[in-house]
């Protein structure tokens, strides 16, 4: 029997501890769980008190945001900003305000108070500044606004002309910059894409630029491909180079369309949607019409010569060619720019060719008049757009066929192809040949007159002293060839001669209407097709036509 008298002891199980913190009233105590769950909830309602105190601020800090309505979209008003361009901008704008729209090339946050943003407006580039004084408009929130632009979005800035204390190197204005004052967004870029333009900046291997390995460059950067370029085609565009090699083709487009013009030709514009496959030679694309086919045009050559017939005299145009040829190479596109004309003489068929090569020679002198800048900017990329070499007494080299296969005999390279006179120059050939007229003659554009009759088209005219010949010539950049040409027969009865022994049937439905043109009498007539992306491509020594093409289509590419 237990003695009532001893002290009472606490249960083993019991602590102390718990023991001590035993309510007056006699309830337990609570658990470790719940003292560690009360801790987290204090711990969660002063981080929200802390975010709803931090979010106070920053509003407190907005409403007195000294910059509200400088920056942000771009208002909506009526109002006429005048604008400048990046090329308009020179010393003469030294702490004046001017307005430029231009796209955001990079941004830099330097601190809460300065940040840097580069411009870029067809590929020229123009630093700008935006710091936030002691006292003043521009605020930190516009700074921080700023800075964090994605890249390519477009926007419109106004500020303060400035020079700056040290030039630029990473602008193309490297000795003026803006101070912003104001800055608004017009489009903002959104979407990822597997390049930007400082990759499309660098210039593409010199190699297959079609397919391949990836490349790197000299510091071991990748370089995109140009497959990757012309996939993303609209920000390939945006460099600086190809904003000047698009400048050079619109360049020779004009030339062209000026010299015609000022000679008094017509200006035509031919179908490009053609009943029947009427020319031969290269492959035609075949496409539905209704409930029947139709033919997309390989050149407007029977059409200018219809012109003819029908008393215009001297007749061009500019359009689309089309080639359905498998030909996966450096200058074969399956659609190009055709440059073509058509003209009459007097006495001989020279009469035009002289014109023709007037022409050119105009059209490259001009070139380099015209668009020194340009290319020197493509000059950076690819050497070569500065050598070119035309003919020093303005004139032409003028060789007949013959006198080329000679040349390249002398040089040591069999000729016997051409001998038979059943094979053109082959691509090799005409390299090799562009080569030893350069040294010799120190031009690289020339004539060949009076082909073997053998490679020309069934309109093509026979040169009457040696029907084996015809009075047919090309045209030649660095060795390669930008132009086809020649004196067409006009007289309906030798045209179908001329079929037959091509092997084309003259009776047939294509041939009718084109036939018909001659029956009436047509006067001599000569003319040729130059290629615009060809001209351009050698002019500037690119690589690949499609470089100096805007959107390229060939075997493998319908896009974009």
């Amino acid at each position: 029997m237990a003695d009532s008298t001893l002290p009472h002891r606490p249960k083993p199980e019991q602590a102390p501890e718990a023991a001590a913190a035993a309510t007056e009233d006699g309830a337990a105590a609570p658990s470790k769980n719940a003292l560690k769950k009360a801790a987290k909830e204090k711990a969660k309602a002063e981080k929200a008190a802390a975010r709803a105190a931090q979010e106070q601020a920053q509003k407190a800090i907005q409403a007195v945001d000294t910059a509200v309505g400088l920056y942000g979209k771009l208002p909506d008003t009526e109002d006429i900003v005048p604008t400048v361009h990046f090329s308009q901008l020179g010393e003469e704008h030294y702490e004046k305000e001017v307005t430029v729209i231009a796209r955001v090339d990079n941004t830099r946050s330097q601190s809460a108070k300065l940040g840097f943003l580069m411009l870029r407006q067809q590929g020229k580039k123009l630093q700008t500044v935006i710091a936030a004084p002691p006292e003043g408009p521009v605020s930190r929130q516009m700074i921080k606004w700023t800075t964090s632009l994605n890249i390519n979005s477009i926007v419109q800035v106004t500020g303060i002309a400035k020079k700056p204390a040290v030039p630029i190197a990473s602008a193309h204005l490297s000795e003026l910059e803006l101070q912003i004052k104001k800055i608004y967004m017009i489009a903002e870029s959104m979407e990822t894409i597997p390049m930007q333009v400082k990759d499309a900046e660098r210039p593409p291997p010199l190699g297959d630029i079609v397919e391949g390995e990836p490349q790197v460059d000299g510091e071991g950067v990748p370089i995109v491909s140009l497959k990757t370029r012309l996939d993303n085609r609209v920000i390939d565009l945006q460099t600086e180079t190809n904003q000047a090699i698009t400048w050079i083709s619109s360049g020779v487009a004009q030339l062209f369309t000026e010299y015609m013009l000022k000679s008094g030709s017509r200006w035509i514009f031919t179908s490009k949607l053609n009943g029947s496959s009427t020319e031969g030679g290269s492959e035609v694309f075949e496409v539905k019409y209704f409930k029947r086919n139709a033919y997309l045009a390989q050149s407007p050559q029977l059409h200018k010569q219809i012109c003819i017939a029908g008393d215009m005299g001297s007749v061009f145009e500019v359009g689309p060619v089309f080639r359905a040829e498998e030909s996966n190479t450096h200058r074969h596109l399956t659609e190009f720019t055709g440059l073509d004309f058509e003209k009459t003489f007097e006495h001989h068929y020279h009469e035009v060719l002289e014109f023709a090569e007037e022409m050119l020679v105009f059209i490259l002198t001009q070139l380099q008049e015209r668009y020194q800048k340009e290319i020197a900017v493509i000059q950076k990329s690819y050497p070569k757009a500065g050598d070119f070499k035309l003919p020093k007494n303005g004139k032409a080299l003028r060789l007949n066929y013959m006198d080329g296969v000679a040349l390249l005999k002398e040089a040591g390279v069999d000729t016997s192809e051409q001998e038979r006179f059943e094979n053109d120059f082959t691509t090799a050939m005409e390299k090799q040949l562009g080569q030893i007229i350069r040294e010799k003659y120190d031009t690289d554009f020339y004539v060949l007159d009076k082909f073997p009759m053998a490679v020309r088209p069934f309109y093509t005219k026979a040169d009457p002293k040696d029907p084996t010949f015809s009075n047919s010539y090309d045209f030649f950049m660095r060795g390669e060839e930008i132009m086809s040409g020649a004196q067409r027969i006009n007289e309906a009865k030798e045209l179908e001669e001329s079929m037959s022994a091509k092997g084309l049937d003259p009776t047939a439905e294509g041939f009718q209407d084109y036939l018909n043109a001659f029956r009436q009498g047509c006067p001599p007539h000569a003319g040729g097709g130059l290629g615009l992306n060809r001209i351009v491509m050698f002019f500037l020594g690119l690589p690949n036509i499609r470089l100096a093409t805007l959107f390229p289509r060939d075997p493998q590419r319908l896009k974009p």
